[in-house]
């Protein structure tokens, strides 16, 4: 991480982890393939994206950009 976060960020995870999330696993190479949440303040998903390549990730200027429109829909 080039700077500190002020939010968690899952590391190391396992495999266990990963079919408890839903994730795919690349048996081929052994690893996990990116499953990315956006939670509420009480933890609930609001969305999410599962990934099986380097292709459909969120990007984090979008993200950002849906977390204030979603924020100003609520006020």
């Amino acid at each position: 991480m080039a700077e500190p976060l002020n939010f968690p960020v899952a590391f190391g995870v396992t495999r266990e982890d990963g079919n408890r999330l839903g994730s795919w696993w690349d048996e081929r190479r052994d690893f996990i393939q990116p499953s990315e949440f956006v939670l509420n303040s009480a933890g609930k998903v609001m969305f999410s994206t599962y990934s099986s390549s380097p292709v459909g990730r969120m990007d984090p200027a979008e993200t950002l950009t849906l977390i204030e429109f979603l924020n100003s829909q609520r006020r």
